[in-house]
């Protein structure tokens, strides 16, 4: 059995992956291993390694902190409202681009810009349109005075504004990927469908609802499956408009809640987030499972 194994075409193949599966045990298993061991070693030292029991108080902890509550409650806005929505105007740019062929190389390349952009940079420069300051009320509330509206401290002011600020930011940053891959998925699409449908006297919004939506229906649930990990992961963008102190802003996330417990003003806590880590890949992981049985039996 061993001889027939080595004889034949799959010690090559394995061969082959051994180092993409030795990149994936020591920077991902490995890691992920050690985290959970951590997330139940209760009152964890870094310095001295040591601990003094062993259980679900870390998880306890942490679910009860409100740091952490307030956390999943921004996380989850910000998917709920990122993901469909960008997901959406992406469709809905790359039809329009889709129509325009000798125009569409350029545009694409415009759209795509701010993806190539550093997040930070882009965070700041949101951070300035929107932020009042002693000497300017920012652009946005500018505008909004124009049109005869009330002025409003996007950055340091009620929760919705801030909330609204990272939603419109995250859109922005995400948007140009998601642009790029459907007018790529538009464009495969077999012209002949299109000409059928064109004799038969189908409407334009039925062309696209039985033809168009269904051939790109992969690359939607692909989005929108990547759209809601990235949405979970956010950390960065809040960092760029609010700060380091997102705490105190009411704006952390899942993820800065896990840096603040090892680094941050409240950090030197690592079971606490091993367990804050554990969590999320737990939400992750079941919403992930659900979007791939979901996509599972709309694209079959």
């Amino acid at each position: 059995m061993i001889k027939k194994f080595f004889k034949s075409n799959n010690l090559k193949g394995w061969l082959y992956l051994l180092p993409a599966i030795l990149f994936l045990g020591v920077f991902m298993v490995y890691p992920l291993i050690d985290v959970f061991v951590y997330s139940f070693e209760e009152g964890y030292n870094s310095a001295s390694q040591t601990y003094f029991g062993t259980g679900t108080y870390n998880y306890s902890y942490v679910l009860h902190d409100p740091y952490f509550l307030q956390a999943i409650k921004n996380t989850f806005i910000l998917v709920i409202i990122t993901v469909p929505l960008s997901t959406g105007l992406a469709l809905l740019i790359s039809l329009g681009l889709t129509s325009i062929p000798r125009l569409r190389g350029m545009l694409q390349t415009i759209y795509f810009l701010p993806y190539v952009t550093n997040t930070l940079a882009v965070g700041l420069v949101f951070m300035i349109l929107f932020k009042k300051t002693a000497y300017s009320d920012g652009l946005i509330n500018l505008l909004i005075s124009f049109f005869g509206g009330s002025t409003v401290d996007f950055i340091e002011g009620p929760y919705w504004a801030k909330m609204f600020v990272l939603c419109f930011y995250t859109v922005w940053v995400v948007l140009p990927f998601k642009i790029l891959i459907l007018t790529s998925a538009l464009s495969s699409v077999n012209p002949v469908y299109y000409n059928a449908a064109r004799v038969d006297g189908t409407s334009r919004f039925r062309t696209f609802a039985r033809i168009t939506l269904p051939m790109i229906s992969p690359m939607i649930f692909y989005l929108v499956i990547t759209g809601f990990i990235g949405a979970f992961k956010a950390y960065s963008d809040v960092v760029a408009l609010f700060g380091t102190n997102l705490n105190a802003a009411e704006m952390n996330t899942i993820v800065g809640y896990v840096y603040d417990m090892l680094y941050g003003d409240s950090g030197g806590y690592p079971s606490y987030a091993s367990a804050a880590a554990i969590i999320l890949f737990a939400i992750v992981l079941t919403i992930t499972c659900i979007n791939l049985l979901v996509s599972k039996k709309k694209t079959m």
